[in-house]
């Protein structure tokens, strides 16, 4: 199968079952699940630094300190950012948390289709955005991940009671700290040397489990606190 239909069709698989996990879970048990969630991401971040652990020999390695310091700030943002999921569901209840959800991974998706189409498009490609980090991330794809967030967080309106300006800015938001997320996930990855986070594939076609949430580490929390 196509790789790009393959990643669509995984993803519209993952992201019914997300829904239905989100609206029909009661806030209180959301919580041991998003701990299991964490737990699953931290495995693979150990992972990722015993690869790197062993790549220590080579003139490129980080010194004992910066390495623990990435470590244990790495940890913590991990679990940290997935914990503000269960909280916002624990708080603000079911759907808020499945709007938070929806803005951030549709950006995933509009970034996806608007960066891939304008990449056909335009004569040169797109204009990178961190192409050291993030070689596929783009301007272009930038652009539509707003505009699928803002469309997504307006189409919520009638259930998070927002007014239209609130709904555009929690999409502008969603998007900008959603690739945020994404590349500080793309520079660990470049600091290990994989492209994958991880040979623990939990989804065909969708990279490791960390490359599933990378969008999820970092928006939460910032939205948790706009709401």
């Amino acid at each position: 199968m196509n790789p790009v239909a393959k990643r669509t069709f995984t993803g519209l698989f993952v992201g019914a079952i997300v829904i239905c996990a989100v609206l029909f879970t009661p806030p209180i048990a959301i919580m041991p699940v998003v701990c299991c969630l964490i737990a699953l991401a931290e495995m693979e971040y150990v992972q990722l630094l015993k690869m790197k652990i062993a790549s220590r020999g080579s003139s490129a390695a980080p010194s004992p300190i910066a390495f623990t310091a990435f470590s244990a700030i790495g940890a913590a943002v991990i679990a940290g950012g997935l914990w503000m999921l269960a909280k916002t569901a624990f708080v603000h209840g079911n759907v808020m948390l499945l709007y938070i959800i929806a803005i951030v991974k549709f950006s995933d998706v509009g970034g996806f289709a608007f960066g891939l189409s304008s990449a056909k498009l335009m004569k040169g490609g797109n204009h990178k955005m961190c192409p050291t980090i993030s070689p596929n991330k783009s301007w272009e794809g930038m652009a539509g991940s707003i505009f699928a967030s803002c469309l997504v967080s307006g189409c919520f309106i009638p259930a998070t009671g927002f007014a239209f300006p609130k709904a555009l800015a929690f999409g502008v938001a969603a998007a900008v700290v959603g690739t945020f997320g994404d590349l500080v996930e793309s520079k660990l990855k470049r600091w290990v040397g994989v492209k994958d986070s991880s040979t623990m594939k939990i989804t065909n076609g969708m990279g490791g489990f960390l490359d599933m949430f990378d969008s999820l580490l970092i928006a939460p929390a910032v939205l948790y606190f706009f709401i």
